[in-house]
């Protein structure tokens, strides 16, 4: 099991060590966990203060801790104004250490069954796993891993140290930016859902545009970004997305933007930089959102918005004896309405 000294993971996430009297910078911590579960070698870490109190209880070795609190600890704690972003880069390490003691023969190399055009260029150190298709044209970096059963078409391009994992679908001509992640059964770039009605059917309009992903981006399972009808569909740099997320034609994220699962993006949104879009929104098309806006889980935007803020839509959950009161009584609120203005215009004569 791969482990780290705590005065070495001090020194990595650049936070100082209070040993508590414990002279502890030799203590070798293999691993994280949450205060209720860790054991004994596992680091920890408080970011809640509602959870303080299982502070003393916690059997982990060391703690990851606000000054203030770490003063108060009679047990070995890593300083950080931000313990959550402290435990972040932690985590990163502890993955890093464990690729790291992962039989290197793995990481690399090309599966016998996987099928890949003469006309592909692969770069360096890249490991492309079982039943992969990767088709004329395609331009992969180096250092990226391809998943079993990945279908890469032709001419799409992956910059460097991309991961791909099994059963993702890249369409023809997606371009993919440097560290970027995109988890199983995403698929990026089938087309979006354009029709024209001729007044008997649908006639298909040809989704002629691609999808363009920046750098450092991670995209959750069973998402789908749709390629652009004209333009492109673009996702910036440093987003994340979560699991079953639903973007589509000639959308555009900005940079940084953190979209929860089961949201829906319709055609031609625009949404800014450093936004925050909760668990199941839904974003009607052809509307813009500005940067910096964060959006409750399960709200309906349908109109655009263009100042910076918090904004929510929706019901929140009630009995269901309660909720069918006030169903009754939205159905009677335009009557209301009316006899309200009717007694005021008496009350103003």
């Amino acid at each position: 099991m791969a482990s780290i000294t705590l005065a070495e993971l001090a020194q990595n996430l650049g936070l100082a060590l209070n040993e508590a009297g414990h002279k502890a910078s030799e203590l070798q911590v293999v691993g994280l966990a949450t205060l209720a579960s860790a054991g004994q070698g596992q680091l920890s870490f408080l970011s809640n203060p509602k959870y303080a109190s299982q502070l003393p209880r916690s059997n982990a070795s060391a703690f990851i801790v606000t000054p203030e609190i770490g003063e108060q600890l009679d047990k070995p704690c890593l300083l950080s104004e931000s313990p959550y972003l402290a435990y972040a880069h932690a985590s990163q390490l502890f993955a890093g250490l464990r690729v790291v003691n992962t039989d290197e023969s793995a990481l690399t190399g090309v599966h016998p069954s996987a099928v890949i055009s003469a006309e592909a260029c692969i770069g360096d150190h890249v490991r492309i796993g079982p039943h992969a298709v990767i088709e004329s044209g395609v331009v992969i970096g180096s250092h990226c891993s391809i998943g079993a059963g990945v279908s890469i078409g032709a001419n799409a391009v992956l910059g460097d140290y991309c991961r791909l994992n099994a059963n993702v679908v890249l369409y023809d001509s997606v371009h993919i930016g440097d560290r970027v992640t995109i988890h199983s059964g995403s698929v990026i770039g089938a087309d979006g859902f354009g029709y024209a009605f001729d007044g008997q059917k649908s006639v298909k309009i040809a989704q002629l545009g691609s999808v363009f992903i920046g750098s450092d981006v991670e995209i959750g399972a069973g998402t789908t970004i749709d390629r652009g009808a004209l333009d492109d569909t673009r996702i910036g740099n440093g987003v994340k997305i979560d699991n079953q997320v639903q973007i589509g034609h000639n959308c555009t994220v900005g940079d940084h933007t953190v979209i929860c699962g089961c949201t829906a993006l319709a055609g031609s949104t625009h949404v800014g930089r450093y936004c925050l879009i909760g668990g199941g929104v839904g974003i009607t098309g052809h509307l813009s959102i500005v940067d910096k806006v964060s959006i409750s889980a399960m709200s309906m935007v349908s109109k655009s918005i263009d100042k910076p803020g918090v904004y929510a839509s929706g019901a929140l959950v009630q009995e269901s004896t309660q909720w069918r009161r006030n169903a009754v009584a939205l159905t009677k609120l335009a009557g209301l309405s009316k006899t309200v203005r009717q007694i005021e215009k008496r009350l103003t004569e």
